[in-house]
């Protein structure tokens, strides 16, 4: 398991990559910390899916998949850098 800090504007978000049999699962934690943006919308918190990355690096550098209705609210859409929106959600 790697964790790190990374800043977002002015906050810092936790990273963290849990290595799995044939992939990994990268956690970019700001306030909330969902797998399932069901649940986020449940609870009604901003949160976001990525997909398609190995690293922590890399899930930084990607676009949003999806997000949940908080997240939309505060303008994070698919397509919009995952940098960009961690700086809202943070």
């Amino acid at each position: 398991m790697e964790v790190k800090k990374i800043k977002a504007g002015k906050k810092f978000v936790e990273a963290i990559l849990i290595k799995l049999l044939s992939k990994n699962l990268i956690i970019l934690k700001g306030s909330s910390g969902y797998l399932n943006l069901k649940v986020a919308n449940k609870f009604g918190d901003a949160a976001v899916k990525i997909v398609k990355v190995s690293t922590i690096k890399d899930a930084l550098k990607t676009k949003i998949e999806s997000a949940s209705n908080k997240a939309k609210k505060l303008g994070i859409y698919k397509g919009r850098a995952v940098k960009d929106a961690l700086k809202i959600i943070a």
